[in-house]
């Protein structure tokens, strides 16, 4: 058998986003020996793409905001389909992860008398936003980070984790490698934490770096977990167009938080069409109400009278609507639509977004303050994932915890802008302190049998002794045609069933994928393991979106454009059904507390 090296930790945590690095601070916090794996490098997590700000209902712009409001209004935005003990956890416990990240040292923007400022975002009631500027997430991350390295914690970068092991049924272990030479790694631990983001590299447009290629979703699925929610795919509305090298990067939604306006080619402020039913009277009815909003924004005012403008309805919605202006033949000259903040002041632009000025004029030589960005429509989160306990993160696999992106539940049909924050330091901490209490109870470390190991190591040896087989990258551009087309933005059975199949037959090349070379820096040997994990991802995001014969959040389908109430009450589940088989359930909603669903029922719910 291969060498390897050993390491042995109470608590791995897979993943160093920000849910990772809250996760793993919080079990260190209980005097655990804790190690945290990255794929890239300390720092360079993908919540540094989290640009807009974190929801909390601090209440420091307009104090009627209040947890119960956010419950509300995370719950409406995720279609009721979210996991309501989750959602309920995540809005109560914000509020003290923000103070908790100031108190480590985050530098927020404020308020006139120094309080931390917050901001408008789409399906929030009030303005809830905490931020820096529009490098929110990198803040956080700088934050946690520089706490995690004074905590103890034994830090493994540029190492991807490729199977995890088990004694009996329950967590032993993890198997990696080193990117940079391939060196093979084996984790004893008493419990794991996945906390690796999303699945946006399997599709061809996506603001996703190059690390969300499903890993803990996999690992999971592998393991014996489920994974519920999958249809659930988020297109944020605003990625570039332009240049086609930058094509899919992220537009925050803080530019249409601070009021920018959505313009077809025809000049048309659109969005004002496409305002559902259930929710239109929650947003101005024209131009000139909408413009009230503005004039009170710049001005820095709070009116308890306005109605949001209609750019700030929720992601699925004016992502469907650019979708349907471009197919319309109303889009910009690059396939997109106009957004525009270029009638404010230069100065408060560059002050409020100065990623996206630099971005734009680096990236596209757009200059934001003199005319509009070109944007589309982009891949960039799942609301489903690995199905976790509300109140510990764990998993149905004992000892096997999740946090973040890669798990489920608490967002539901259709997450909102900002709650991706406050999910990864609400649940970072939980995961990390469920964790931690699993391990405490373990007599001593599980047993990983030499067996499975030399499956783990022959597994990512296998490309090598295939050098003639398909080309990887080959591979990866048909998955990307098989999502975009048949799980995309809007879907309909005989593409669904057309993609399914598609699948099945790349899943038999993927067996047969080859990479030459050695382990030394070879990013095609990467990726051949990658795909088999992207692949799982695609085919639950199908097998679910497939089996949900409605329109639903972000699920909409051509040919069930309505919303089906006897549907929203169950989520789907997939699972591991042996011999390469998928399983897909349904799972009933649990039943919701009577004093929260007539928080559901009220119009304004004050705080307490």
């Amino acid at each position: 058998m291969s060498n390897y090296e050993i390491r042995e930790h109470d608590v791995l945590v897979i993943g160093a986003g920000g849910a990772g690095l809250r996760a793993a601070i919080e079990a260190s916090a209980q005097g655990l020996k804790v190690g945290l794996v990255c794929k890239s490098l300390l720092g360079k997590a993908h919540t540094v793409m989290a640009e807009g700000g974190i929801a909390a209902a601090m209440a420091t712009v307009d104090a009627r905001d209040g947890w119960q409001t956010h419950f509300r209004d995370t719950m409406i935005g995720g279609k009721y389909l979210n996991n309501w003990r989750m959602a309920q956890l995540h809005a109560q416990e914000a509020p003290e992860c923000v103070n908790e990240l100031e108190r480590w040292g985050a530098v927020f923007d404020r308020t006139h008398d120094g309080k931390i400022l917050q901001r408008a975002f789409g399906g929030h009631t009030y303005k809830r936003l905490c931020h820096v500027g529009d490098r929110t997430g990198l803040e956080l991350i700088r934050t946690l980070q520089d706490k995690g390295v004074h905590s103890g914690i034994d830090v493994y970068m540029e190492c991807t984790i490729s199977r995890l092991l088990k004694d009996g049924d329950k967590i032993a272990g993890a198997f990696g490698y080193f990117r940079e030479d391939g060196r093979y790694i084996l984790f004893k631990a008493k419990a794991i934490i996945l906390a690796t983001g999303g699945v946006g590299r399997a599709f061809s447009v996506t603001s996703n770096s190059w690390e969300y290629t499903a890993d803990g979703h996999a690992l999971a699925y592998e393991a014996g977990a489920d994974l519920i929610d999958m249809e659930f795919v988020q297109f944020h509305p605003t990625g570039m167009v332009w240049p086609p090298g930058v094509r899919g990067i992220l537009v925050t939604e803080a530019v249409r938080g601070e009021g920018g306006k959505l313009r077809n080619s025809d000049g048309e402020r659109f969005m004002f069409k496409y305002l559902p039913e259930a929710t239109k009277a929650d947003y101005a009815a024209d131009e000139t109400e909408a413009e009230r909003w503005l004039e009170d924004t710049l001005a820095g005012k709070l009116r308890t009278d306005y109605r949001r403008p209609p750019e700030l309805s929720t992601r699925d919605n004016v992502a469907r609507a650019i979708y349907t202006e471009v197919k319309a033949g109303r889009g910009s000259p690059h396939g997109g639509v106009f957004l525009d903040i270029s009638y404010q002041p230069a100065d408060r632009v560059r002050k409020k977004l100065p990623s996206m000025y630099h971005q734009f004029k680096d990236l596209a030589d757009v200059d934001i303050t003199k005319g509009p960005m070109e944007v589309g429509p982009t891949m960039h989160y799942i609301m489903g994932g690995i199905k976790v306990d509300a109140d510990t993160a764990e998993s149905k696999v004992p000892g096997l915890f999740a946090a973040g992106e890669c798990s489920g539940g608490m967002h539901g049909a259709n997450r909102l802008g900002g709650n991706s924050l406050s999910d990864l330091i609400v649940f970072g901490r939980r995961a990390g302190r469920g964790a931690a209490d699993y391990a405490a109870r373990q007599s001593g470390l599980p047993k990983i049998s030499d067996a499975e190991v030399k499956a783990a190591i022959d597994e990512l040896e296998a490309p090598f002794k295939r050098a003639s087989g398909p080309n990887p990258y080959k591979l990866q551009l048909k998955m990307h045609e098989i999502a975009g087309s048949s799980f995309g933005i809007f879907r309909e059975e005989a593409d669904m069933q057309k993609g399914l199949a598609d699948l099945e037959k790349l899943k038999e090349e993927i067996k047969q994928v080859g990479c030459s070379g050695g382990k030394n820096y070879n990013p095609g040997w990467h990726l051949c393991r990658d795909l088999s994990n992207m692949l799982i991802a695609v085919e639950a995001i199908g097998r679910s979106a497939q089996s949900r014969k409605e329109s639903r959040g972000a699920h909409s389908r051509l040919d069930f454009p309505e919303t089906d109430d006897n549907l929203g009450h169950e989520n789907t589940a997939v699972s591991h059904a042996g011999g390469g088989q998928m399983k897909l359930v349904k799972t009933p909603l649990s039943e919701m507390p009577a004093e929260l669903k007539d928080l559901l029922k009220k119009k304004e719910t004050a705080h307490a």
